[in-house]
């Protein structure tokens, strides 16, 4: 069998019905809207979330928390995953990137303290955790806050 000789299973595909193409087809005339009223307009109908005037779900249901819209997103790596650099790199977000560890960059680079880091490496990032800090500076690296 080859591509071209594929085809949907007999009566599973029915054709799109042609609306307001006279009465002899079935949907002439008012083309399946019925008479009058909201829906037959054009450009009728409700909004989303509309629910003939009783009160809509979205306002009965009560607001919750607070989200800080100046929040900045950092993107977090452990110094485990520093290892996988040479002695004397230098490691920033995009070479995080690149390297695979993080997903995207975000408004900047967090390093955590998981695990340990044995390479001298330069790392350059907007923020660093206590344990961090210390594991990489007791490597012979040096933390850079950018």
């Amino acid at each position: 069998m080859k591509l071209h000789e594929l085809s949907p299973a007999a009566g599973s595909v029915t054709p799109a019905w042609r609306k307001g193409r006279g009465t002899g087809s079935g949907n002439g005339k008012t083309a399946g809207r019925g008479h009058k009223g909201q829906n037959a307009r054009s450009g009728g109908g409700v909004r989303p979330g509309f629910e003939g005037g009783q009160i809509p779900l979205y306002r009965k249901l009560p607001k919750r928390g607070f989200k800080n819209r100046f929040a900045k997103e950092y993107a977090t790596v452990n110094v485990v995953a520093l290892n996988r650099f040479e002695d004397e790199a230098v490691v920033d977000l995009n070479t995080l990137v690149e390297a695979g560890l993080c997903g995207k960059a975000a408004d900047g680079l967090k390093i955590l303290g998981g695990g340990s880091v044995e390479k001298k490496i330069t790392v350059r990032a907007a923020a660093f955790t206590a344990a961090a800090k210390e594991k990489i500076e007791a490597a012979g690296g040096k933390c850079e806050v950018v």
